[in-house]
């Protein structure tokens, strides 16, 4: 019996000294995977572009339970990505395709599907942003973590999806007055002609209206572009 004694005395200190090891390598790890993050975010997800990269299998066991952190900035990019190629880019091919007067005829089908899909496409970024955001103010992240993450955050998710809110009304101004023509030309039938360049119509009256709907396209073509050029910078 005291022998039993003995070895219970000696043992119990010994097990509490290996669980304090133990623990002590889990913090250890936690903080590696921290720091590998904080790393990716500031050199891979900062300077990324419009588009951020898919995590390697090693990078997803370098960062451990961060890679659920890093799906937010990642959901919210992919949908964004999503809207400009099906959503914007396409009307900037149209209406970059459109160069002389019977163009607005023989593009006016494509334009309104275009915008139709614009009628939704605001919606979808909000919603995006409304679920990155939920998402975001669950986090528990560490003060060094959340600065660097709030940072590409703002890069990722709130500059483009701000920037976006004035491109897609200005796209729907633009494909709906470049629809309006077309209809227009449409409507004459056989009484139009066209020139290399140009159109002509048999009275001066048809003229004067055609010119009244093409008079707009300049000044909201330039706020398209310019809206357009400012949800692409924001996207770098």
């Amino acid at each position: 019996m005291a022998t039993g004694k003995s070895w219970s005395r000696w043992f119990a200190p010994l097990a509490a000294l290996l669980v304090v090891v133990s623990l002590s390598g889990c913090f250890d790890k936690e903080g590696d995977q921290r720091k590998a993050f904080i790393d990716f975010l500031q050199n891979t997800a900062m300077r990324s572009g419009d588009r951020l990269p898919t995590l390697t299998s090693d990078q997803k066991k370098q960062f451990g339970g961060l890679v659920s952190d890093y799906a937010i900035l990642y959901g919210f990019s992919q949908q964004m990505s999503q809207a400009m190629d099906q959503g914007i880019r396409p009307v900037l091919d149209t209406v970059n395709g459109i160069r002389v007067p019977q163009d607005y005829l023989n593009q006016r089908n494509t334009l309104r599907q275009e915008n139709g899909a614009l009628n939704v496409l605001g919606q979808q970024v909000q919603n995006a942003k409304m679920q990155a955001d939920s998402a975001l103010a669950t986090l528990k992240q560490p003060e060094d973590l959340k600065a660097v993450f709030d940072k590409v955050y703002e890069k990722v998710v709130t500059n483009p999806a701000n920037s976006i809110v004035p491109l897609i009304p200005a796209a729907q101004n633009l494909t709906q007055q470049l629809m309006q023509v077309g209809d227009y030309i449409a409507e004459q039938e056989g009484q139009v002609s066209f020139t290399a360049n140009g159109i002509q119509f048999p009275t001066s009256r048809q003229a004067s209206q055609y010119n009244a709907l093409i008079a707009p396209l300049g000044a909201q073509h330039q706020a398209f572009m310019q809206a357009y050029t400012t949800v692409q910078n924001a996207m770098q």
